[in-house]
């Protein structure tokens, strides 16, 4: 009974949580960072103030969970890091799963509300940046120099490689919509545009056993080489 009374109580303040931070994000986009007090958003989220201030203190922390659940729904670690091995198998679950996250209308929104409340709220910048993208980069950027390690990939800048797979994904999902309130993508054109990113990926970083990495040079087997072509050319010369 009262494991039940437990979970029942666990449920309702999810509940509640998801409430608040859906009603700050609405508010947030209506009002502004600045315009929005947490006495407002307590009563758009049908709940009471002590209740938000239980959960959420200040109007930052309450931010702050906002991006940290948005980047984050979704992302067990087998999506966002998956075994290395497969490397369009890896990419494609990755990318997908990046499509599907940054193509909600909740992530649209809250990159407007950072965009348009920077000027006067730079930490709503950082928090975006070291809470919500910066986690989920790494776990990309992780992602590639394990395969790169397991000698499915060539990408020793790991860093560049997650850096311009996210953003192919990106350009086409994401940025667009911030200027252009009715681009929807179809699925299957977001699915396509996912594809087409791992493809040229795969051209850039794949490797296989017909094309294995090739290994670091020697700078002494250079200095070798120019010793016998070296004396080559002074025996042509005699």
């Amino acid at each position: 009974m009262a494991a039940e009374l437990s979970d029942h109580h666990r449920r309702l303040a999810e509940q509640k949580r998801e409430a608040i931070t859906s009603a700050a994000t609405e508010l947030f986009l209506e009002r502004g960072y600045d315009g929005t007090s947490l006495a407002r958003i307590a009563e758009g989220a049908g709940v009471s103030k002590s209740t938000l201030f239980k959960q959420f203190p200040t109007k930052a922390a309450l931010f702050e969970a906002i991006v940290t659940e948005s980047w984050q729904r979704g992302a067990g670690e087998a999506v966002m890091r998956p075994a290395p091995g497969d490397l369009r198998s890896g990419l494609s679950a990755i990318g997908h799963r990046y499509a599907d996250l940054v193509g909600r209308p909740g992530m649209t929104a809250l990159f407007r509300i950072v965009i348009a409340e920077l000027p006067r709220f730079p930490e709503l910048g950082r928090i975006q940046f070291q809470l919500g993208k910066l986690p989920y980069f790494a776990a990309v950027q992780q992602y590639l120099e394990s395969e790169h390690e397991a000698g499915t990939a060539d990408a020793p800048d790991a860093e560049s490689a997650a850096n311009q797979f996210l953003g192919m994904i990106a350009n086409y999902v994401l940025w667009p919509r911030m200027l252009l309130p009715e681009w929807n993508p179809a699925p299957a054109d977001t699915s396509y545009a996912v594809e087409e990113a791992v493809e040229t990926m795969l051209a850039r970083y794949s490797l296989s056993a017909a094309h294995p990495r090739h290994p670091q040079a020697d700078p002494g087997d250079d200095l070798a080489l120019d010793l016998v072509v070296s004396a080559a050319e002074s025996e042509d010369h005699r």
